[in-house]
């Protein structure tokens, strides 16, 4: 088959100028490809990954006979601080028992930080070892958190124990009737 052309300006383009064909410029990648992916390799084995910070906690071990008898340890209340975290970030604390309290050890409000609770367990750490005549008998914290209380202000605490060097401390549910109405009354 014959093709006709109708074309005037004799094939050409633009009134009869010649243009070179410009041809398309390609670039190959592959050597930055390889080189991205040994930059990541050397970057990920030569970099040390995050270590997470985490606070050693001594838990108790598990009760493996359920018919076991659960036996109450009996301590001297003069060892005893029980501290008890509110809600807004209230705590109240006491030493000793709160029926009867040591002296000086009447419940008291404060707050967390140097000036608060940490001058108090710092406080308490130095003069219970004094007053028991035992330099291996040290203070004894008992933490007791409240269902208003934040995760913060528990951690808060247990770092106050490690600053102030508290050889003992415990975690406890656990309020007595007069603990109650202390608590509610420092959640308000």
């Amino acid at each position: 088959m014959a093709e006709l052309n109708t074309n005037d300006g004799g094939g050409k383009k633009g009134g009869g100028k010649v243009r070179s064909k410009k041809q398309n410029s390609k670039v190959d990648l592959t050597a930055m490809v390889d080189l991205a992916f040994l930059l990541i390799t050397f970057f990920m084995l030569t970099t040390t990954l995050s270590k997470p910070q985490a606070m050693d906690l001594g838990l108790p071990d598990k009760e493996d006979d359920p018919n076991q008898k659960k036996t109450d340890i009996k301590v001297d209340q003069r060892r005893t601080m029980t501290v008890i975290l509110g809600a807004n970030n209230k705590i109240e604390w006491f030493h000793g028992l709160l029926e009867a309290p040591e002296p000086g050890g009447k419940p008291t409000e404060t707050t967390h930080g140097r000036e608060g609770i940490r001058k108090e367990i710092l406080k308490r750490v130095a003069s219970v070892p004094q007053v028991t005549g035992n330099k291996d008998k040290g203070l004894i914290v008992i933490i007791k958190p409240t269902a208003k209380s934040s995760y913060k202000n528990l951690v808060d605490i247990l770092d106050e124990m490690a600053i102030c060097s508290v050889p003992t401390y415990a975690i406890v549910n656990d309020f007595s009737p007069e603990e109650k109405a202390l608590a509610e009354k420092l959640n308000k």
